[in-house]
């Protein structure tokens, strides 16, 4: 399928490993240009390569998106997308009787308030020119909470009201907001989780992370590549008609019938 969005630009946030890097990648195939943003530049250049592999203009910044200065290089280098895909590291996680104020303000600025700035900075020139795909990479913790992610599950939650309510306003003129629920992939999160949880219980990374694929329905851990076509498939003209939902990927791991 033709996805139609050859020729539009995309503002890729966490874009240099795992599922930032996917959706990247998937958007590239599809010919949109490019501009991925990440922390740390030997692996954002490395990305780079890849997507000029895959045939895509790439433009890299090395910045931290959760801070102003952050946003504005990486606005800098692409003021106008048609395509905004956030994201940002998750939370630590932990008990919530060790956390601060400052970690809860932490957990928030990445995970609910810059995804708002992002959208604030991008959406009227969406509006302009009568398109626009906005995709949050959220997590399956806002439909089912992960009680060790409790910074994760309030920041997220607080982004999915936000956009519940703009998504609504911003459709008719062809401008979409969707939020995209993983659960577990195999990225280098899920790999520290697993390191976490085998430090926690006595047990061996390997022990763990055979356990946790097991227990999805699917029997594995998903594949990034599969994130990143349903994240390209969101951002592509065939889907105006689908916003403010809150989509899971999660190989059936939530139990619920809605």
């Amino acid at each position: 399928m033709d996805l139609g969005i050859r020729g539009k630009t995309a503002l890729v946030c966490a874009a240099s490993k795992g599922l930032g890097k996917a959706c990247a990648l998937a958007l590239a195939r599809e010919g949109v240009e490019i501009t991925i943003v990440a922390r740390t530049r030997e692996p954002l250049e490395a990305t780079a390569e890849e997507i000029r592999a895959a045939g895509a203009r790439v433009t890299a910044v090395a910045a931290d998106i959760a801070t102003e200065a952050g946003r504005q290089a990486a606005l800098s280098a692409c003021p106008a997308p048609d395509i905004l895909v956030t994201n940002a590291g998750g939370p630590p996680p932990g008990d919530f009787r060790d956390w601060t104020r400052a970690d809860w303000i932490a957990a928030l600025d990445a995970n609910m308030l810059t995804p708002i700035e992002l959208i604030k900075a991008t959406l009227d020139g969406m509006i302009a020119r009568r398109f626009g795909r906005i995709v949050n990479m959220t997590s399956s913790a806002v439909k089912a909470p992960i009680d060790v992610l409790g910074l994760s599950n309030g920041a997220r939650s607080g982004l999915t009201g936000f956009v519940a309510g703009l998504a609504r306003k911003t459709v008719r003129h062809n401008v979409t907001i969707n939020n995209l629920l993983p659960g577990p992939f195999a990225t280098d999160r899920q790999r520290a989780l697993v390191e976490a949880a085998a430090k926690s219980g006595g047990k061996t990374f390997e022990q763990v992370w055979a356990e946790r694929a097991a227990a999805n329905p699917a029997g594995r851990f998903g594949d990034p590549q599969e994130f990143g076509a349903l994240c390209a498939y969101l951002c592509s003209r065939q889907a105006g008609f689908i916003t403010g939902q809150n989509i899971l990927i999660d190989g059936g791991a939530y139990p619920g019938t809605f």
